[in-house]
């Protein structure tokens, strides 16, 4: 879904690098004699540097060719044959694999139909094919037209009101202009939120459509050449998307908790006019070259000059005399998808589960987003099947997942944790992959127990850049850009001051978009999501394609190298633990200053009582950094202290789950209600907070006390009891 850069807000500037850097060959940086997790990191280190010896960017290239050869949107031939293709390079590997069938209710376009039929002058009736001057793949007849996933069908014919970026501030700064968007079409651009968000806040204001476009502004011509010439987005580029209200739930819609294996009986799923995460509201993306004339001749005030784009005119905001007639016909029905599982059996703990994961399905292509993932994600299996041939064997069981449907609506990996659920207990990370490269900017995000490992794991991978470490060169580049670091359209970029220079890297947190959300946010396993960024102008669009790749993401491969390398040792180093590096004293600091900032939101008149909960995490902080002197002396029984450590994070899960939203469980991280891809921490209480509801945030308060006393009193059962 990148997913993992937003092309809107892709504010990065791009490294240089020599083509020396990118030929040279890399020397393993040497490995430390002490590692968190390991009592003795010298036989590690070894299968180490046999590993990262072996992803090869030739392979890469090779897998990412035949990968993106058609497109292959969720459910269609071509899509399976991804997923055969996937399944025989994991069983030439050595792992025992299985493609495993779900049935899901998905739709295709049928009819997709933007027209202009007020003004007499104004003429657009689109949506138009794709076009550039010269690119292989955009005439293939077997790409669908541009449309938005789980859009429901629908014919509207009204003014068009120009909203901004579509989020609760844009429509209310509209109603505060007298502009009343009732019954009206939505023009929204992409940007600064989950495009299911922009039509979730239109139906709360009873617009009658929505109709999203890319701004050059964001993605096109104003940051550089647009494709062919460049990276960026092209004036009939459309970004297409699912508008599924996946903060809600996702998944299935008609299987909100229950797995939707093929043998499932009708009576256990429940109707789509049920689904609360099905839009009401018809909406369709569409190019800024179709977007110029209506936008050119909206009348009414002027925008807000912060709403104002690249378009070569002064925004207005309407409503009319542009008057547009939407006509959506969509084919829903129960479709196919398939997820392929690869796994490796542990030699001493087989039933303890390390998960690696990247989905395959794509719009149209998918080079980038997400068969750059899919294509490391083969060379870090190629590294453990060369291992598996010496005689080496996991501790504990190593399983890929290669997820399907993840654009629909992050189904794939969540009906499989659904079906999973009672095996999730004793998983001890998963680890998320999905735009591998758009770039050379590496990043990640984690939840606060796995920020140390995923720095370890970037100290030890040479850096695709030629010199140093892949963390040496993440801690240059966030120095250097003041940390403005994108992510993909799933997960908001955010902004943080750069750490000092004898500080560590910032590590982002995980919002939701891809398919970490159902490890973490419903199941409570801890999780990390990686991705390398740059210049992505072509998100979603027909151009996201293998021409694209090969000219600006990663001419050479050493990125997707890298990315394999980097994948890999996390995997081998979870895997392989003495004692599962999970780092919870740093997780109860990370809580505090939680509940530090949204004790500031509440402000000084608010009647809210904040202390049992700022005691609740000192206990929890403090139990942390005992536990932390335990897994530091490998005195005690590993079985036991590996035990606690998982039950740890699953103690933070909520049994009646958030308010409004039951599926997302986890008490400290979910997508925001009106961001849906950026992480709002303490989501109960932050939400609350936002919406001036006392009594809720005080229940929500008390219930992530209870929370964090679980989870110390769970590490507490190992560790010494702190004292209050």
């Amino acid at each position: 879904m990148r997913p993992r850069s937003l092309v809107s807000l892709i504010l990065l500037l791009a490294f240089t690098f020599s083509s020396f850097a990118q030929t040279a060959p890399q020397a393993s940086p040497t490995a430390p004699a002490q590692v968190f997790g390991f009592r003795d990191f010298t036989e590690q280190a070894k299968v180490n540097q046999k590993f990262l010896a072996v992803p090869d960017p030739k392979l890469a290239e090779e897998h990412l060719r035949i990968l993106t050869a058609a497109p292959h949107v969720a459910g269609s031939p071509e899509d399976k044959k991804t997923a055969e293709y996937v399944a025989q390079r994991f069983r030439e590997a050595g792992l025992e694999t299985e493609i495993v069938e779900y049935k899901v209710w998905m739709n295709y376009p049928k009819e997709i139909s933007v027209e202009a039929t007020a003004p007499a002058g104004v003429k657009m009736k689109g949506p138009h094919r794709e076009q550039v001057s010269d690119d292989p793949f955009q005439n293939d007849p077997r790409v669908l037209m541009a449309f938005n996933g789980y859009s429901p069908s629908g014919e509207a014919e009204a003014d068009i009101v120009y909203a901004n970026y579509g989020r609760p501030e844009d429509f209310k700064k509209l109603k505060e202009m007298n502009i009343d968007v009732r019954g009206k079409i939505a023009l929204v651009r992409y940007g600064q939120n989950f495009r299911g968000v922009k039509s979730y806040v239109g139906q709360e204001y009873g617009v009658a459509g929505v109709i999203i476009y890319s701004d050059p502004i964001d993605d096109g011509y104003y940051r550089g050449d647009k494709y062919p010439k460049g990276p960026w987005r092209p004036d009939t580029a459309v970004q297409r998307g699912s508008v599924q209200y996946l903060f809600k739930y996702p998944g299935d819609p008609t299987t909100p908790g229950v797995a939707s294996v093929v043998s499932l009986p009708d009576a256990q799923r429940i109707s789509p006019k049920e689904a609360t995460n099905l839009s009401s509201v018809p909406t369709t993306p569409i190019s800024y070259a179709d977007a110029t004339p209506l936008m050119a001749n909206l009348a009414g005030p002027e925008s807000p000059r912060e709403w104002q784009g690249a378009l070569p005119f002064t925004y207005h905001v309407g409503p009319g005399p542009v008057r547009v007639k939407m006509k959506l016909k969509q084919d829903y029905a129960f479709r196919s998808i398939w997820n392929v599982i690869g796994k490796v059996k542990g030699s001493q703990y087989p039933d303890e589960w390390v998960v690696a994961g990247n989905h395959r399905d794509a719009w149209v292509y998918g080079a980038v987003d997400p068969n750059s993932g899919t294509a490391a994600m083969l060379e870090a299996v190629h590294g453990v099947g060369e291992l598996l041939k010496s005689g080496w064997r996991p501790k504990r069981t190593l399983v890929f997942g290669s997820w399907d449907a993840e654009e629909q609506g992050l189904i794939g990996s969540t009906e499989w944790v659904e079906q999973y659920s009672k095996e999730m207990a004793t998983v001890a990370a998963y680890f998320n992959m999905d735009v591998a490269v758009s770039g050379p900017n590496f990043g990640a995000s984690a939840v606060p127990s796995l920020k140390r490992f995923v720095r370890d794991v970037a100290r030890m991978v040479p850096s695709a850049k030629g010199t140093g470490t892949v963390y040496d060169a993440w801690k240059a580049g966030q120095a250097s850009r003041q940390d403005r670091r994108a992510s993909t359209d799933f997960n908001a970029a955010q902004t943080r001051p750069a750490p000092a220079p004898d500080a560590e890297v910032n590590v982002g947190d995980l919002g939701s978009g891809s398919d970490y959300t159902p490890f973490l946010q419903h199941a409570g396993v801890p999780a990390t999501d990686i991705g390398s960024s740059g210049s992505y102008g072509v998100y979603h669009s027909v151009f996201d394609n293998f021409n694209w790749y090969k000219k600006f993401g990663d001419p050479t491969f050493i990125y997707s190298k890298q990315m394999a390398q980097v994948l890999g040792l996390e995997m081998l180093h979870m895997a392989n633990a003495d004692v599962l590096p999970l780092d919870y004293k740093s997780y109860g600091e990370e809580i505090k200053n939680y509940l530090k900032n949204a004790k500031t939101k509440a402000g000084t008149t608010s009647s809210l009582d904040f202390e049992p909960a700022f005691a609740a995490a000192e206990r929890f902080a403090q139990a942390g950094a005992a536990l932390a002197k335990l897994q530091a002396d490998f005195s005690s029984d590993p079985v036991k202290l590996n035990t606690v450590l998982r039950d740890a994070e699953r103690a933070l899960l909520l049994d009646q789950g958030l308010p409004k939203r039951p599926w997302f469980k986890h008490a400290i991280y979910a997508p925001g209600e009106y961001t849906g891809y950026a992480a709002v921490v303490i989501p109960g209480v932050n939400e609350a907070l936002d919406a001036k509801d006392d009594q809720r945030a005080a229940s929500q308060l008390a219930a992530i006390t209870a929370a964090l006393q679980r989870a110390a009193k769970v590490m507490e059962s190992v560790a010494p009891a702190p004292t209050m």
